[in-house]
């Protein structure tokens, strides 16, 4: 995050301005900090103009262990569950 701020010669005044957050809640965000919530880390990305690459942390597309796993618990056969005939009635409506 540091490096991207300086990258885009930002004060670091600026962009914690911009997050409405605290120079020193910055500070621990460009050091990792585990302890700042996300929602701290998302407005400090859109502050630098950089929350698009948030939404690809969540894309499936980009999750090939969630999709292997998905695709390992699909079933082997489709069936089509049958409607259980409504009680009284031994023949289908034939209105629909």
């Amino acid at each position: 995050m540091r490096d991207a701020r300086l990258r885009r010669s930002l004060p670091a005044d600026v962009v914690a301005s911009r997050a409405f957050t605290t120079r020193p809640t910055l500070r621990r965000i460009e050091a990792g900090d585990p302890g700042v919530g996300i929602g701290i880390y998302a407005a400090v990305l859109q502050a630098m103009g950089l929350l698009d690459g948030l939404s690809a942390l969540a894309d499936p597309t980009n999750d090939p262990t969630g999709q292997r796993l998905s695709a390992e618990a699909l079933p082997e056969r489709a069936r089509i569950k049958r409607r259980k005939p409504r009680s009284g009635s031994t023949r289908p409506d034939s209105n629909g």
